[in-house]
């Protein structure tokens, strides 16, 4: 077995990456399957992901919109009940943030409003393959020449006042934790999440070095006998795993798989809801395995996004 020490990195590269590129990275996790990226695979991975309905993957990218318009028409995008979008008034419109999946989604419950049409008019020219079999731009209402309608850069999103800047700009974070951590992390409800899964990852193979790896715990410190029977537990552990895969699937062998095994999960989020997790997660109260890993992210990531 291999045993590792937790961690975190704050995808800053994924964010000057293109939405398809950015989408197969993350997506790939889940399946440990990063080894497979090359310049032409992203396009087959993810439209494969979209036709198969695996929504998740397509909210690890999220895209904002400057909208000029009249009041009317906010009121228009607000009567479609947006829930996924983050949408803020602003002089002469509105900005508007929000994940592929929830633009596919809006579009396929409010194709017929003018201003969902309009909005995915300009992202699906942008990126077509997001929107097969959801988007007719030939069949789609023509657009309102009075509505302007301009995709942020990730540099004018940063550029925003503060207080919008908190709501429409997303940071992704890729974390190496045990399973009990994920477990609390994937509660915070205003995020996305994915994970590496144990019912796909068969850790018998050779691309895992035939072995189950482990997240050292904080709370036994090495060399102690608390230490010695954690180890003890895990070796019993990925041994019955490894057997049970003679027989049996990976999904099945792994109910024999503790909770300090180690998992890849990326969470997804504003830098608003970050505030709420950081607040919750590193609180003298919360789990030393969760403080562990948050205090120095919060401290990272404050030098990021001051």
């Amino acid at each position: 077995m291999k045993i590792v020490e937790p961690s975190f990195e704050i995808q800053h590269d994924l964010d000057h990456s293109s939405i398809l590129v950015r989408l197969e990275a993350c997506g790939r996790v889940c399946y440990k399957s990063e080894d497979a990226i090359t310049e032409q695979s992203a396009i087959p991975f993810v439209t494969r992901i979209a036709a198969h309905g695996h929504n998740s993957m397509l909210e690890l990218a999220v895209v904002s919109f400057e909208v000029t318009c009249h009041p009317d028409h906010v009121l228009e995008l607000l009567s479609c009940h947006p829930k996924f979008l983050v949408i803020d008034r602003v002089d002469n419109g509105m900005l508007v943030t929000g994940s592929i999946r929830a633009f596919r989604e809006l579009y396929k419950l409010h194709f017929h409003n003018q201003l969902v049409n309009d909005l995915i008019f300009v992202l699906a020219a942008k990126e077509p393959y997001l929107f097969e079999n959801i988007f007719d731009k030939d069949k789609a209402l023509e657009k309102d020449a009075q509505v302007g309608i301009k995709k942020l850069s990730l540099q004018e999103v940063d550029a925003l006042p503060t207080k919008l800047r908190l709501r429409h700009r997303y940071v992704s974070v890729r974390f190496t934790v045990n399973r009990a951590v994920s477990h609390e992390l994937v509660r915070h409800r205003l995020c996305s999440f994915l994970q590496e899964s144990q019912r796909y990852c068969r850790y018998g193979q050779d691309r895992f070095d035939n072995q189950v790896t482990f997240i050292r715990p904080v709370f036994f410190p090495e060399g102690s006998k608390e230490y010695a029977l954690w180890v003890e537990a895990m070796e019993l552990a990925e041994t019955c795993y490894l057997k049970l895969l003679d027989t049996a699937s990976p999904q099945a062998s792994r109910t024999v798989l503790p909770n300090s095994c180690k998992t890849e999960l990326i969470v997804y989020c504003n830098l608003a809801e970050w505030g709420h997790i950081f607040q919750q997660r590193t609180a003298p109260a919360a789990d030393p395995s969760m403080r562990q890993i948050m205090i120095p992210l919060q401290q990272e990531m404050e030098k990021s996004f001051r």
